[in-house]
């Protein structure tokens, strides 16, 4: 994923652009085909758990949680992509994740936002594309 200048989460995945913004720069949206979603589901494992434990107690990041929960994202967001590409989707916008717990010790991570079709946008045509043309006024006229 690719952090935008604006500060949203950007990437080009599965062959075509996903975002947490409900427009993408440069594009205009033809069809709008829907929710889509991916979700996984994964439970803690004993020995994390003794792990964690520790680290509980001494402080510090339990990095297989941090790689646990970095797969299942990703899983998640896989699944919401596969399905957006079986809609005919060639963008997914106002991408956002969504956390529950299942039962005790298994969390679901949910990936979710609107599959659309999405076309460069081009000038309108009774007006040139910036840069040519007529010169546009000076302030001072």
């Amino acid at each position: 994923m690719i952090r935008s200048q604006s500060g949203a989460i950007t990437g080009f995945r599965h062959g075509f652009p996903v975002s947490t913004r409900d427009t993408l720069q440069g594009y205009r949206v033809v069809k709008e085909l829907g929710i889509v979603r991916g979700n996984s589901v994964r439970a803690r494992h004993i020995g994390r758990d003794i792990l964690a434990a520790f680290r509980g107690i001494v402080g510090g990041e339990i990095s297989d949680y941090t790689k646990m929960i970095a797969e299942t994202r990703e899983q998640a967001l896989d699944r919401m992509l596969e399905q957006a590409k079986n809609l005919g989707a060639n963008a997914v916008l106002g991408v956002r994740f969504s956390t529950s717990t299942v039962l005790q010790g298994a969390a679901e991570l949910l990936a979710y936002g609107t599959a659309v079709r999405v076309e460069p946008e081009t000038a309108a045509p009774d007006r040139p594309p910036a840069g040519e043309g007529s010169d546009p006024p000076s302030p001072d006229r």
